[in-house]
């Protein structure tokens, strides 16, 4: 069975275009929007949540795990339609890559590992809404009428001023690495 209709027949759900209807590329897309639901919900919790034990690393955690499956879902969908999709692989990978540096910077507590945990998370928080505006903004209300080159830069626009902002506010951050202890 292939995973994309021959024909080209696709399938519009909630005013997005899905190119296919093959019950098994439906069932990867439908995976796929839920993980991708439950990072952007989970990474904003963990964004906004006091730096301390409790609710910062727990969403954090699972923002980074949903992250990972929405790369392995990503994967499939994009080496089925390739030809179309591999920019949208480009992006997955460069967010789980920079999900997993911040990770690990932090429990690794690699010297100036804060800044590179925000740095990280950010910039892959980033991405993660980049791939969705480039794959999704021409059929959103307001996206539509913007120029397509908007949706690779408009989320970086916003976002990166936060990034700064963290890492400007953040007290570890302004803190030499060497003065951070690892405790």
């Amino acid at each position: 069975m292939s995973l994309v209709a021959a024909n080209g027949a696709s399938v519009i759900v909630a005013g997005l275009q899905i190119p296919s209807r093959e019950p098994l590329f439906l069932a990867l897309v439908g995976m796929h929007v839920l993980l991708g639901l439950a990072c952007t919900i989970t990474g904003l919790i963990a964004m906004l949540s006091p730096k301390r034990p409790g609710r910062h690393p727990r969403f954090g955690s699972i923002y980074f795990w949903c992250l990972a499956g929405v790369f392995v879902t990503m994967s499939a969908l994009a080496a089925v339609r390739w030809s179309e999709d591999y920019h949208l692989f480009i992006l997955g990978m460069l967010a789980f890559a920079a999900a997993y540096l911040g990770r690990r910077a932090r429990c690794k507590r690699w010297p100036g590992w804060v800044k590179l945990h925000i740095t990280g998370m950010g910039t892959s928080y980033l991405l993660l809404l980049t791939a969705f505006y480039v794959d999704n903004g021409k059929n959103l209300p307001l996206w539509r009428d913007l120029p397509k080159i908007a949706f690779w830069f408009i989320p970086a626009a916003i976002g990166v001023p936060f990034i700064l902002r963290a890492l400007w506010r953040h007290p570890l951050a302004r803190t030499p690495p060497a003065a951070i202890r690892s405790g």
